[in-house]
């Protein structure tokens, strides 16, 4: 949605998006990719096939605290905590990207790309909530990736402290991606920073070790997600490589705010990746009327 072209009242809130910016899914193994759930969130506070192996890993070292009261100040979704408007919308979200994930046709599908046209859209919030989500998951676990190496925020967002991430791993091959990975004390959320910038991040990712280190993060784990928050589209060039490497990406709109033009380019960048779905954030109304979240306030009564 922009300032010139208002939502319609009807239709869901991504095919109304996808009108508005004439936003045609590809197919793809004679399969034509549809768009996920209708999704609306709320105004913020500013696989290849799943890999078969014989054992999934268990860690069992040691692992840092995250700052509950940090999340729940900010406004992200707490683990624990009780279901919200915000915790029930991005369980839809996830469904739609965990259904695809496991869909044979779709090469790296466990590899999901958060991105946005500009800065300030909405992206990190998108990527911590998307993982936070995921990680209450019986069946699955997830790695978050910062991977917005010129302005790292998920370290900062969680309350931890920075260390050696995955552009170090890129750059020098004697480090091991799998010990630049934090561990966290919320069952099933791991952490991988950003690491150290470079002056050719974009060259880094483009080259063939690249491939190679995404691998390891879920070479031993095949019921492990890998989210990687991206630099804006518009504004870094490493967002059209990564989604290159990613099976799926979704890219956040922001209400009244990301332009058709702009939302326009960064798909066209971010062509690397056959499935692009759209999320909109920042919304202050639901054409539908729904409320989720104040169901379970309900009691007994249906």
């Amino acid at each position: 949605m922009n300032k010139h072209n208002p939502l319609s009242k009807s239709g869901s809130l991504l095919e109304r998006a996808a009108q508005i910016y004439d936003y045609v899914p590809s197919k793809m193994a004679g399969s034509v990719q549809k768009y996920g759930p209708e999704i609306l969130l709320p105004e913020e506070n500013t696989q290849q096939a799943v890999p078969t192996v014989a054992q999934t890993s268990h860690y069992d070292g040691p692992r840092v605290i995250v700052d509950r009261e940090k999340l729940r100040e900010a406004g992200f979704v707490v683990p624990d905590g009780p279901v919200t408007a915000l915790s029930e919308e991005f369980r839809i979200i996830k469904r739609q990207l965990l259904l695809t994930a496991k869909q044979p046709y779709v090469q790296h599908g466990e590899r999901i790309l958060i991105c946005s046209a500009h800065p300030n859209e909405g992206k990190t919030f998108c990527a911590l909530n998307l993982a936070l989500s995921i990680a209450a998951e019986k069946d699955n676990e997830v790695l978050l990736v910062d991977a917005d190496f010129a302005k790292p925020s998920i370290l900062s967002s969680l309350g931890l402290e920075g260390s050696r991430g995955l552009m170090d791993a890129l750059v020098d091959p004697k480090i091991s991606v799998e010990d630049c990975i934090i561990h966290t004390d919320i069952s099933g959320l791991a952490i991988l920073p950003a690491g150290e910038q470079t002056n050719a991040d974009t060259e880094y990712l483009a080259s063939s070790r690249t491939q190679e280190v995404l691998n390891r993060l879920t070479r031993n784990n095949p019921n492990r997600l890998v989210i990687f928050d991206s630099p804006p589209a518009l504004s870094a060039s490493p967002a059209s490589v990564l989604a290159s490497h990613a099976g799926q990406v979704l890219m956040v709109v922001k209400a009244d705010e990301t332009t058709e033009s702009a939302l326009r380019d960064a798909l066209g960048l971010l062509a690397g990746c056959d499935n692009i779905q759209l999320v909109l954030n920042g919304t202050k109304f639901s054409p539908t009327g729904r409320n989720f979240g104040s169901y379970y306030g309900y009691g007994a009564q249906s």
